[in-house]
């Protein structure tokens, strides 16, 4: 069972990711899909509990995801994967065997709360950048071009040219990416414990889609995949299976102002945050960090 919702080109379903992917898209219909499932890790996500009985079944449950998300993509599509650094030997010697792997990205962030004492504690999040056809995929390198530094900033004289001249002021980015965590007090924070930041799924969603294109996204959570997709003119296609989320996206993507008779409001607006154990706590006037996937 599920329940869809959509207007003005974004739909979002509320049921379990598998089941509505297997049943309700269409074969070689999607553009993009940026894929950020659970990770195994033992973490609650309002009534879902991250945990498998054991690495063998979270796998099984992940190839079938996977092959879905392969089904649905177009013939010049494009899938991201993001993982724990724990299951990506995982997902990627899977994906080697389906699709062509362009680049292994790394999102490199800035340390938030207590860090591991005993081993050296995770500061990134490994992405996989694959593609069906490697001689046919949408990649706008033009769209997503960053300062380059090293010779620009410097002002250096590049000599291999057969006219020497300054280095270029942008280049297309290498594949590690720094961008910070979602903190309380940023405008687009919601509450959940791993929401990515807008600048991520931007870079991503430029490079490999095209206006009108269709960006799906199996593991909506904050919705930040669709809210960037609306923004850039994109198509939006959302999953997500807690209904404490679905209320984020209805606001966020839908525009709605209620939701059972209860108005959705911001966590600017209505000043609370979820601890640990789930209570919502009175943070007006702190300064909590959001959690992240670690």
């Amino acid at each position: 069972m599920f329940e869809r919702y959509g207007n003005e080109g974004h739909t979002i379903f509320h049921g379990d990711a598998l089941h509505i992917l297997s049943s309700e898209i269409s074969s070689e219909s999607v553009d993009i899909v940026f894929i950020d499932p659970p990770y195994n890790i033992g973490k609650r996500f309002s009534n879902f509990y991250d945990k498998w009985e054991s690495e063998e079944e979270y796998a099984k449950w992940a190839y079938k995801l996977l092959d879905e998300c392969i089904r649905i993509l177009k013939p010049n599509g494009t899938l991201y994967v993001m993982t724990s650094t724990q299951a990506m030997p995982y997902f990627e010697l899977y994906l080697r065997q389906k699709m062509v792997i362009l680049s292994r990205i790394v999102w490199h962030y800035d340390s938030s709360g207590v860090q591991a004492t005993k081993y050296f504690g995770s500061m990134y999040e490994p992405i996989l950048h694959c593609v069906k056809d490697k001689n046919n995929y949408i990649f706008n390198s033009g769209d997503i071009k960053i300062e380059a530094k090293t010779g620009a900033q410097r002002k250096l004289i590049d000599y291999r040219k057969s006219v020497p001249s300054l280095y270029n002021t942008e280049k297309v980015p290498g594949n590690v990416w720094y961008f910070p965590r979602v903190r309380y007090q940023m405008e687009e924070y919601e509450n959940h414990p791993s929401q990515k930041p807008e600048s991520l799924l931007e870079r991503i969603i430029l490079a490999s889609s095209d206006q009108g294109s269709i960006v799906l996204d199996p593991f909506a959570g904050t919705f930040t995949s669709a809210a960037v997709a609306k923004r850039l003119g994109r198509i939006s296609i959302s999953i997500e299976s807690q209904e404490e989320y679905l209320r984020i996206g209805l606001r966020r993507v839908l525009g709605w102002k209620e939701y059972k008779g209860e108005k959705l409001l911001s966590p600017q607006k209505n000043n609370t945050k979820k601890n640990k154990n789930g209570q919502e706590i009175n943070i007006q006037g702190s300064l909590f960090d959001a959690d992240s996937k670690a």
